[in-house]
Order: C-alpha cells, then structure tokens, then sequence
C-alpha cells in the first residue's frame, strides 16, 4: 500500500505510521531510511487528533513545523498529507501519509484518492487483528499466540531469561455443556479468559487455544514461579466459584514445562510438551475423583 501511494501521487516518501504515547513507528515505509521517531517531532501525532486529512502545503511557512528538525535535516519534510487510521472502536492507530521535499497541494481526486488507500490500510489492520483474536473471549487465539509467543521466546532467548509455557484445559466442560446449555458453556470460556487476563502480567502471552484449552507463556519465570502464579491463578478461579455460585464450578488440569534454549524451543514443541503433561496430571485429576 505505501509503495502504490508513493506510485499514485509520484513522491519520495510513503508511510504507515503507527503512534504511541512517546513515539511514531513505521509499520512500512517506503522512501525511509528510520523505523521510528519521538512522537514530540512527528507530523502523524498532529494527524491523529482529527478526523479528516491533516495536510502541510509547505512546512517552511507553517509556524508549527517551519522549525521542526524533520523539515531542517533530513528528510528534509516541505509536504505532507496524513490520514489518521481508525481501529473498529473509533480509536485513532497512525495514519497513513505521504510525504515530499518540495511543496505541492493535493487537489480533490488525489484527496479523495488518499481517503481510499487509509481505509484499506485501516481494513488491513482491523483483518490482521480479527484473524488473531478469539471471537469469544477477546484474547488471542492460536495463530496469534504462536506469532506473539515465538517473538517473545527470540527475545528471552537473547537475554537468556526464563521462560515458563502452562497449558490449561477445563473439567467437566462437556457435563457443563449438556446440563447448563451451550450459551453458559461459552460464559465459562469468557469468565476463564477473564480470570487471566486478571491474573496473568501484561507482558505474558494467554490465549485460547480452541475449544476448552487455554495457554499462558509466562515470560521472566522459572518453573517454581510459574507453579506459584498457577496455584494463585487456581485460587482466583476457586474465588469465582464460591462468589458466582452457578450450580458448578470451574477447574482446571494444567501442564507446565520450562524452555531449555539449549533445545529446540520452538512453540510447537513446548505446546506437545506442556500437553502431554497436562493429560496425565487430568488423569490424576478423575482418578483422585473416583476414589
């Protein structure tokens, strides 16, 4: 998309900028030889706080940027065009903007030309988001998990820091299914994503898995600490039972392995691992039941 904006309106510079409280970064870039910029100098946090295209004819004669170290140094910004880019709520992400060393002034067609490539960029990035969250619990599903868990392992992995991979499935989710109906079966699947997301850091990556099963790559973690933050996670769930008082209760069998780096620690594995581990500890699980 950015190199069809450079193309269409014969620039140097064409971007996807998302932004941040600090910063702007470029999602693609085409023309760009940085990745990011402080939000303080960029011209996209302005473009942001409207609704429609934010456009600087000519920067030198602009108070606001006329000083700004973008249009002094390199790339030497004389014009730009920003159309903010919405998430499905509304909310402001980046925009999607072109840029040029020389002034220039957009006429109606190449406006209403650039509106249409931001609602594809928009589209684009809403796709990408639906296709990595579950629908029913508003956490990330297994192909968002994989992506999001792999990036986070090369990173600890780097830093050789601990990583610890819990795999959860639910008791009983059949027999709740057929005595309760399927609407409350998925409110235990949303309650139990809820209770993670409450119980579980930011930087940790949960998701559904599919059906009744739920992961957690808790990073920063040995084994001994991951047990502890399960048995906790167990606790807050025990909470919920008592509180809610459904007519049954929310349990859990898990599986916890920690990542050897030394291995092969890709999520693949660790997910047939911590599986693995998991069916046996259920096992235990129903057998503890019928003594």
């Amino acid at each position: 998309m950015t190199r069809l904006a450079k193309r269409m309106f014969n620039v140097p510079i064409a971007l996807v900028s998302l932004v941040d409280v600090n910063r702007q970064w470029f999602k693609s870039c085409v023309g760009l030889s940085v990745s990011e910029t402080s939000r303080e100098i960029s011209f996209c946090g302005h473009a942001i706080l409207g609704n429609d295209i934010f456009i600087i004819n000519d920067t030198k004669k602009d108070e606001r940027f006329s000083d700004n170290p973008l249009v002094l140094n390199d790339p030497f910004i004389r014009f730009y065009a920003g159309c903010p880019l919405r998430h499905e709520d509304g909310s402001k992400l980046g925009t999607l903007c072109i840029i040029d060393t020389q002034p220039r002034t957009l006429n109606e067609e190449d406006y209403e030309a650039l509106k249409d490539l931001a609602e594809l960029a928009e589209h684009e990035l809403i796709a990408v988001q639906l296709a990595t969250l579950d629908d029913l619990t508003n956490i990330s599903n297994r192909r968002g998990f994989i992506s999001l868990a792999q990036k986070s392992l090369r990173i600890c992995s780097r830093q050789s820091v601990p990583t610890s991979l819990a795999f959860f499935d639910l008791n009983e989710f059949k027999s709740i299914n057929d005595t309760f109906g399927h609407d409350e079966g998925d409110k235990v699947l949303a309650t139990f994503a809820d209770l993670m997301r409450n119980t579980f850091r930011e930087s940790d990556v949960f998701a559904r898995l599919g059906g009744d099963e739920f992961v957690v790559l808790l990073t920063d973690t040995s084994i001994e600490l991951a047990k502890e933050t399960i048995a906790r996670f167990r606790q807050s769930v025990e909470k919920y039972n008592k509180e809610a008082n459904r007519g049954y209760n929310i349990s859990f069998s898990d599986g916890v392995v920690t990542i050897d780096y030394a291995k092969d620690y890709s999520i693949g594995t660790l997910l047939s691992q911590a599986d693995s581990l998991m069916y046996e500890n259920k096992d235990n699980h129903h057998s503890g039941h019928k003594k």
